[in-house]
């Protein structure tokens, strides 16, 4: 690789992690310097050592700017001093995914994102929260919005930058020049703006920071997941809200969710499997659900002709696929004097992994969703007024399992008096009714009855937006460990190509006309021209 092509694959680097190109160039050209053009340096762990030297580099600017109101000078030598691991420091440099991509990261302390929880122990539940005696709540919107309390906030130095194209300055033809003066000239032509660092005043710099600020943490998920996910704030100084981040479901309190090994038959099962259960010759009886075959490919995709049916049914749902209660238990939480009748639940298609009772491994094709978030994935304050989203840092294919929805397991009961008990000031998520198969389930208790709720407890799904109709997400019921359908993972798969820095989304299933729901609908921000809020569209209309 020519020394042009390492340079574009630095900046890019740095670049996609929200470090202009103008800022980080200087500094690669005294990396060069120092390391005599000895690019393995420089490259090794992602471009560890650059972002490692522009982050001491700006530490310098705020120190130099607090002391005597000029910047760091660029002259300056730049340590290469690498933290060691289990040292405290203000800054984070991990590899997030693919080798391609780094995310980057300033990182601050979340001293209000909890590592622990307070659990008591449960011979029927397993795992179940106590209680909270001052349950905080909500006013219902489509996003999660910021809290300032969430964590102690630092910044830094973010300005625009200009990206090369193939017609741009980059282009230069071949040159007996020597090595460093190369890499000199092309970080020089690389772009229109200048490649120094240019001192300024402390009322500069602040000035800059007011709007041009950059918050960002590298592992919101505090190492609970296999794959490290950043947040990033790249328009303002706003923290992500206060919860804590669990990878799987828990149960909240009254909960009925029996999980033993006994209440798994031999036939719901495949015992006599081993290795890859895609690749024998027959499908084994975990795919009985799925009609006979399996539901994923052996590249752990969703096969197209499951994903198109799961979508027909949610788009367009046929009377056949919906379900309606003769005694409906949300419309009596709503008025159990005189609920409404029923307005139908729609009864999907499951997906039924592999589980511990069956003899293939855990990298058998069909654990998908159970090996959990395979996947680069970032949370990011959006422009459209949503509050915070997700978005994906790589390209995903149609039917690429992105995550599950994890959160606190409460009974409809639990949810409706932990809404009741809510301010209307307090920011929330939508939670998820667990209703995909109550039909076939015949009567079900208070204690069956189940949804989740993210508000407290919760992973990375909860920073999804909600989109009508149109979203680039479908969520689908999985069974794992019970074949028990009043509790399943809610698993979400793209469906369709998801390109890289797109926000992520899917469709609530809102009712935006129900005014006696026990969550408000929120305004509808989603932009989707087949957008269901008919309230936005008169108020539209009569501006």
């Amino acid at each position: 690789m020519s020394s042009k092509e390492k340079i574009i694959k630095a900046l890019s680097s740095t670049r996609s992690i929200g470090i202009p190109d103008d800022q980080v160039k200087p500094i690669l050209r005294d990396l060069l310097k120092t390391y005599d053009g000895n690019w393995k340096l420089i490259e090794e762990d992602n471009y560890r050592t650059l972002v490692d030297a522009y982050f001491e580099h700006k530490e310098n600017e705020e120190l130099e700017g607090k002391r005597g109101g000029l910047m760091h000078d660029q002259n300056s030598p730049i340590s290469l001093k690498r933290p060691r691991e289990g040292e405290q420091q203000n800054q984070a440099l991990p590899t997030i995914g693919s080798s391609s991509h780094k995310s980057v990261v300033r990182e601050d302390k979340m001293s209000e994102v909890n590592a622990g929880q307070e659990t008591t122990k449960s011979t029927q539940h397993g795992i179940v929260i106590r209680p909270s005696e001052n349950l905080s709540s909500v006013k219902p919107i489509s996003a999660i919005h910021p809290d300032k309390n969430a964590f102690t906030n630092g910044n830094m130095e973010c300005n625009s930058y200009q990206t090369c194209s193939s017609s741009s300055q980059c282009a230069r033809p071949l040159s007996t020049a020597p090595f460093q003066d190369q890499c000199s000239s092309y970080i020089c032509k690389c772009s229109t703006s200048s490649d120094h660092v240019r001192p300024i005043t402390r009322d500069q710099h602040n000035k800059r920071n007011k709007s041009h600020s950059l918050y960002h943490m590298y592992d919101l998920t505090k190492g609970a997941e296999k794959v490290k996910i950043s947040w990033v704030n790249e328009l303002g100084n706003e923290s992500i809200p206060k919860f804590n981040y669990i990878p799987n479901n828990i149960i909240f309190q009254n909960a009925n969710v029996s999980i033993s090994m006994a209440r798994i038959s031999e036939d719901e099962c495949c015992s006599s499997c081993s290795g890859d259960c895609l690749l024998s010759s027959y499908p084994c009886a975990c795919a009985r659900e799925t009609g006979g075959d399996f539901a994923y490919t052996q590249e752990g995709l969703l096969k197209e002709e499951f994903l198109n049916q799961c979508m027909s049914m949610g788009c367009e749902p046929k009377k056949e696929h919906l379900f309606y209660c003769e005694d409906c238990p949300i419309e009596r939480l709503k008025n159990d004097w005189k609920p409404e009748r029923c307005k139908g639940h729609l009864l999907r298609k499951f997906i039924k992994e592999c589980w511990s009772k069956c003899g293939c491994d855990m990298q058998c094709g069909n654990r998908v969703v159970q090996r959990g978030i395979s996947c680069t994935l970032q949370v990011f304050f959006t422009r459209e007024g949503k509050g915070w989203g997700l978005r994906t840092l790589n390209n995903l294919p149609k039917g690429s399992f992105v995550c599950e929805y994890v959160g606190e397991v409460l009974t409809n009961t639990e949810l409706y008096d932990r809404n009741m008990q809510r301010t209307g000031n307090e920011r929330h998520t939508y939670p998820v009714t667990l209703d995909a198969d109550w039909g076939s389930e015949g009567v079900l208790e208070d204690d069956e009855l189940l949804c989740l709720d993210a508000t407290y407890y919760g992973n990375v799904a909860r920073f999804i937006n909600h989109r009508c109709s149109d979203a680039n997400l479908i969520d689908i019921p999985v069974e794992v460990e019970t074949p028990d359908h009043h509790y399943y993972h809610l698993a979400f798969f793209t469906s369709r190509e998801v390109k890289a820095l797109e926000e992520l989304t899917w469709d609530y299933a809102i009712d935006f006309d129900d005014e006696d729901h026990p969550v408000k609908a929120f305004e509808c921000c989603c932009g989707s021209g087949f957008c269901r809020d008919s309230k936005k569209k008169r108020k539209e209309t009569l501006l």
